[in-house]
């Protein structure tokens, strides 16, 4: 082999250890309901789940937030795919929990 195939080979296994590191750190986040909380947010702030568009230049800055944010949910969906389940039936819950917050909040109103 020749010095620039090792250095390639190497540069490889460097970029398979990073790639490795940063899966295993979005497992340690995902593996805790606080951290699925700051994550779904995190998704709901980049707003990957609606459109950038908004017919002006603010659908620049939309998609560049939008795009930083599908780039953790691709993180997310090769370290932990059923994180995402997961996090969507927690969130239903937390939903369900703060309108009942809020109907006792209107009963005390009446």
């Amino acid at each position: 082999m020749n010095t620039v195939e090792v250095r390639t080979r190497r540069q490889q296994e460097l970029a398979r250890r990073i790639r490795e590191r940063e899966l295993n750190d979005m497992r340690a986040v995902l593996n805790t309901a606080e951290g699925r909380r700051f994550v779904w947010r995190l998704f709901d702030k980049a707003g990957i789940f609606r459109t950038s568009f908004t017919g002006n230049s603010t659908t620049f800055f939309n998609e560049g937030q939008r795009n930083l944010g599908l780039l953790f949910f691709n993180d997310m969906m090769q370290a932990m795919p059923e994180a995402f389940a997961l996090m969507q039936r927690e969130q239903a819950e937390l939903q369900i929990e703060d309108n009942a917050i809020m109907k006792e909040d209107d009963d005390y109103a009446d």
